[in-house]
């Protein structure tokens, strides 16, 4: 049975405040609607598991998630996922397979008064038809610390089922008494391939898609309706709701020609949250492509960032901190780099400049990699920390007073430009406390044996062999 999406949804984001309503229609809700007027998307909303589309790692055949539906007795859940991939869908299903009054809220329009509504129809819906109640909370996220505790209670005894839905990390955004209470599932953008096998049943739906038009769209076309999409059914369903409403009229059919298509995904971009998780997993994408010296995952990245409206500079200055990071001394002309291309871009703006910034993520790409600096700086952070207010070793005191001259202050310092090679051979620069007088090995930095620090691990060993001798 060709499977139908995963996603659709535009759906019902209040419910009757009224408790005589809710006793007076208390059938079991429909999962998609009916009425050919109403938006394809809903229209196209899949009835059962087996035409639901997507989410095959949570509802293949024999997943626990599956079996704990089609059981009829779900429990509390989280559903954590992008726009369009079929969580409110999904939660009306729930409700379905356990035979359940279905009730839902928007934490963007509801508030406390609405939740204590839904809890009391949930208790007198119980009450009247010992019927339970799957409780649909869009946008869980939105509610505050006190609107998330007024469900608590009312998980515990069993009122509803609660179902909360969110665009953003639960972690960060649920109270954990609330994620205590509800398994988290993470729903995951719909690929291409399904989204053309949504697209197909669609075009041939007599009774709620688009069948009795007889469209007609060609095969690069309905791809690039599906990239415009971007994992997203229900955008892609309102993509070709527009579209058909535009199609000319060819011989009895209605031809969707490129033109339409061009014009109907113009301004559609990729997904992009600034300062949400896709934010954050995209720039942790480029910056472990750098650092894994991949200049085509960092372009890629980058690219992906830039067509989606992120603000280049934030990409300038991530690279820079790469540079002095995960590559350090292996090739300090990184750094430089990185800050001409930031240099580049505020003086030639966007279509130049983010060029500037590719080539650096190129060169810093292919750069010597070390992370020496960045592990010595930590080492000598923790250290400060936990070492305390050790006193500065008198020899390397400035003395400008006679009182602090007679106190031995730079006394027995050696002036290095003096001594041969410019180095003051077994003159020690760290608290007593903190060196072994008998072993000048590195306590924070130790170079790698990559680009420039190669040299630079030479010299420090040499510089040591000199300490070594001078104790002899």
């Amino acid at each position: 049975m060709m499977l139908m999406s995963l996603v659709l949804l535009v759906h019902n984001n209040s419910f009757s405040t009224k408790q005589g309503d809710l006793l007076d229609s208390h059938e079991h809700i429909p999962v998609h609607g009916s009425k050919v007027s109403s938006p394809l998307a809903d229209r196209m909303r899949p009835d059962s598991l087996d035409n639901y589309l997507g989410q095959t790692h949570l509802l293949g055949e024999g997943k626990p998630l599956r079996v704990a539906l089609q059981s009829g007795n779900p429990h509390s859940m989280i559903f954590w996922g992008p726009p369009g991939v079929g969580k409110t869908t999904l939660a009306r299903l729930i409700a379905h397979y356990a035979e359940a009054q279905f009730l839902s809220i928007s934490a963007v329009l509801s508030g406390v008064k609405e939740i204590r509504q839904a809890i009391e129809q949930a208790r007198q819906h119980f009450q009247v038809y010992q019927q339970t109640t799957v409780l649909f909370v869009d946008e869980v996220h939105r509610f505050n610390k006190s609107q998330q505790d007024a469900f608590l209670p009312y998980i515990e005894d069993g009122t509803f089922v609660f179902v909360g839905a969110t665009t953003e990390n639960p972690s960060f955004e649920l109270n954990n008494a609330l994620l205590s209470r509800a398994r988290v599932y993470l729903l995951k953008i719909l690929s291409q391939v399904e989204l053309l096998e949504l697209l197909d049943l669609v075009l041939q739906d007599k009774e709620r898609g688009l069948g009795v038009q007889e469209i007609v769209i060609s095969d690069v076309d309905k791809l690039h309706l599906t990239a415009a999409a971007d994992g997203d059914a229900r955008k892609l369903l309102n993509l070709l709701e527009i579209a058909a409403d535009l199609a000319e009229s060819v011989e009895g059919k209605n031809v969707i020609n490129s033109d339409v298509i061009t014009q109907v995904v113009s301004g559609t971009s990729h997904r992009f949250d600034k300062g949400g998780d896709l934010f954050y997993d995209q720039i942790s994408a480029f910056h472990k492509s750098v650092r894994g010296s991949s200049p085509d995952g960092a372009l890629y990245w980058m690219s992906r960032m830039i067509e989606a409206g992120c603000d280049p500079l934030y990409i300038a200055r991530r690279l820079l901190a790469i540079a002095s990071e995960d590559i350090g001394n292996a090739d300090p002309r990184a750094m430089q780099i990185a800050l001409n291309a930031w240099d580049a871009f505020e003086r030639l703006g966007p279509k130049e400049g983010n060029r500037a910034i590719a080539q650096a993520a190129v060169y810093c790409a292919l750069a010597a990699k070390s992370n020496a600096v960045y592990l010595a700086f930590n080492a000598s952070m923790a250290c400060a920390k936990e070492s305390g207010s050790l006193e500065v070793p008198i020899h390397l005191r400035n003395a400008p007073t006679k009182l602090m001259k007679s106190l031995g202050y730079g006394e027995e310092y050696r002036y290095s430009h003096n001594e041969a090679e410019a180095f003051s051979a077994g003159q020690t620069y760290l608290p007593p406390e903190l060196v072994d007088n008998h072993d000048f090995s590195p306590l924070f930095y130790s170079p790698q044996s990559r680009g420039l620090e190669i040299k630079l691990k030479e010299k420090l060993e040499y510089l040591q062999s000199l300490n070594n001798k001078s104790k002899m």
